[in-house]
C-alpha cells in the first residue's frame, strides 16, 4: 500500500527539492466526476510557486475511486500511470520543466494532466 498522500513527499531532481502530494476528489459542478490532483512545490516554502496537474475523470478517462487506495489515471488507447510513483511524478516534473513551467516564479500553475499522459506512458514503458 502506498505512502499516504496527505504527507508531502520529497523528490530532488536537478540540485532542487520538491515536495509532493496526490489528491482524491470530486468535481462538485457538471457530473460530479471524480479527480486526482498532483501538486509539486519547491521546498523550502516560499521559494517558488505550486504546480498542479489535475487528471478529471472523463469520457474515455478514468481515475482510480478513493476506496481503492490508488493513484492510477489512465486513457483508454493510451494507458496508465500510477501517481503514487516517484519516478511517475519525476518524469511529470520534468515534462512540465521542459514545457516552460518555472518553479522559481512565485505563482500557482494549474495545468490539464491529461495533456501529459501520452508521453508519460511511452517514457515510463
Amino acid at each position: 500500500m502506498p505512502r499516504s498522500s496527505r504527507k508531502p513527499r520529497r523528490l530532488v531532481a536537478d540540485g532542487r527539492t520538491y515536495l509532493w502530494t496526490l489528491r482524491h476528489g470530486h468535481r462538485l459542478l457538471e457530473d460530479g466526476g471524480c479527480r486526482k490532483t498532483l501538486t509539486l512545490r519547491p521546498h523550502p516554502p516560499g521559494t517558488g510557486g505550486l504546480l498542479r496537474l489535475v487528471f478529471d475523470e472523463g469520457p474515455g478517462r478514468y481515475v482510480a475511486g478513493y476506496t481503492a487506495g490508488s493513484g492510477e489515471v489512465g486513457a483508454v488507447g493510451v494507458g496508465a500511470l500510477n501517481l503514487h510513483e516517484p519516478g511517475t511524478v519525476r518524469f511529470l516534473l520534468d515534462t512540465a520543466l521542459a514545457r516552460g513551467w518555472d518553479p522559481g516564479e512565485r505563482r500557482e500553475t494549474q495545468a490539464d494532466g491529461w495533456t501529459f499522459l501520452e508521453a508519460a506512458v511511452i517514457a515510463r514503458g
